[in-house]
């Protein structure tokens, strides 16, 4: 028998960890965190840290992996399997995540050893996508590319002749990244990436609305706010806002644009076409990265309407708050965010209007590189199933998800909660 124990990440939004314990093994898919108040981290049971026998990492995201340094402060002595992509991501999410928590007030439950002591084994040494290849005799892995992040991967294992199946985040409808199908390939047991719950809306659906919001903002002569976060969807809009608004200035900040160029090196992750619209953008004469706070100024006080991309989708940092108080005094300005706004976050509360204090206007257009419930069926009929358990999403949101599907006629279908537990 194996069993599932949820260590994190169902039932909510934020730091995944999944740890299975058969006879022989004991393995966990992810460690991250969830970015509330000063950082909630997965329930890890100290004493089977120790005996764990891999760890696998879906990508670099915050929610995914900064729990890992516990793993080791707890005594785990192997690698993380992942991907060199997600390695190469790591240390700016671990540093992002220690100034968030100190702005906050708190303290890391880990030290600096702890993360100097992960070690890695790459994905890509082993075998192509689609391919299997053993870990040992009773582990055999799968991977695929998940369309999320550069390096972002789902995971099929074998373990103790049971087939556990995890998407990690997943979209098929990325601007740049390419995804691998995970179809054709049967599974006692998945765990479904369903972040966007009831959702059903495609890509190009929110992506027309993003471009009326737009329109809007900047025929009025209003400057209008992005908050992104540094890799991922920010490349993604950035690139997508120069070739829709080519005639209008677009403001990128530096670490959003040093992303982009960065991500020329990860084209094995890219769609086709993903070099050449990169290229036009990284060449383009309406983009402006700024270089200090008066030339911002002196871009934003100029009677030319812009776009702004600045780091942060939660709006946690200094530059996303300065540029926040740079236009809230006027109606003509808007903040559109577009991805998940923590609890707590300066991003939920000025969606909110907890803060009273703005003129400008805050609303939420989501960009997606997560599933919703017609990407969610589509991968339990690709990926046909015993058991699945959907996560990513609040548990009130995933019962009607679960109640939707079965409705549907699928099977087997679970929503659960952090200390939950599930036998296969």
């Amino acid at each position: 028998m194996i069993k599932l124990n949820i260590w994190g990440g169902a039932g909510e939004h934020g730091r995944s960890c999944y740890f299975f314990s058969g006879e022989q093994n004991r393995i966990m898919f992810d460690c991250g965190v969830k970015k509330e108040g000063e950082g909630i981290y997965p329930l890890l049971v100290a004493e089977e840290v120790p005996q764990l026998t891999a760890v696998f990492l879906s990508h670099a995201h915050e929610d995914h992996s900064i729990g890992l340094p516990l793993l080791y402060k707890h005594g785990y002595k192997g690698d993380i399997w992942t991907t060199r992509a997600t390695a190469e991501q790591l240390k700016n999410y671990f540093d992002s995540w220690r100034r968030h928590v100190i702005r906050r007030g708190g303290e890391l439950p880990y030290e600096d050893e702890h993360v100097g002591a992960i070690t890695y084994r790459f994905l890509e040494d082993y075998a192509s996508p689609g391919e299997w290849f053993e870990l040992s005799d009773d582990l055999k892995l799968k991977w695929g590319r998940s369309g999320h992040l550069a390096g972002s991967v789902w995971f099929m294992l074998e373990m103790e002749e049971r087939r556990l199946f995890f998407s990690g985040d997943y979209s098929s409808e990325s601007q740049l990244l390419d995804a691998d199908s995970p179809k054709d390939l049967m599974a006692d047991l998945s765990i479904v990436d369903n972040a966007y719950g009831m959702e059903n809306d495609t890509q190009q659906v929110k992506l027309e609305q993003l471009k009326q919001a737009a329109v809007r903002v900047l025929e009025a002569g209003g400057h209008l706010l992005l908050p992104v976060p540094t890799l991922g969807r920010g490349q993604e809009l950035l690139v997508w806002a120069s070739e829709h608004f080519s005639e209008y200035e677009i403001i990128v900040e530096k670490e959003i644009w040093r992303e982009l160029e960065r991500m020329k090196n990860w084209s094995e992750w890219l769609r086709v076409d993903a070099l050449c619209r990169m290229d036009k953008v990284l060449n383009s004469s309406n983009v402006t990265v700024p270089s200090d706070d008066q030339e911002r100024m002196q871009l934003l006080t100029r009677d030319m309407p812009s776009i702004i991309f600045t780091g942060d989708g939660m709006m946690e940092s200094p530059r996303a708050r300065w540029y926040y108080d740079q236009l809230s005094q006027s109606s003509k300005h808007a903040v559109i965010l577009t991805g998940h706004t923590a609890r707590g976050s300066f991003a939920r509360k000025i969606l909110d209007e907890e803060t009273n204090v703005s003129e400008c206007s805050v609303q939420h257009i989501c960009y997606k590189v997560h599933q919703g419930l017609l990407d969610v069926s589509m991968m339990l009929n690709e990926v046909p199933s015993k058991q699945a358990v959907l996560v990513h999403a609040p548990k009130e949101e995933t019962d009607l998800v679960v109640a939707r599907l079965l409705g549907e006629g699928h099977k087997g279908l679970h929503s659960l909660q952090p200390g939950a537990e599930l036998n296969l």
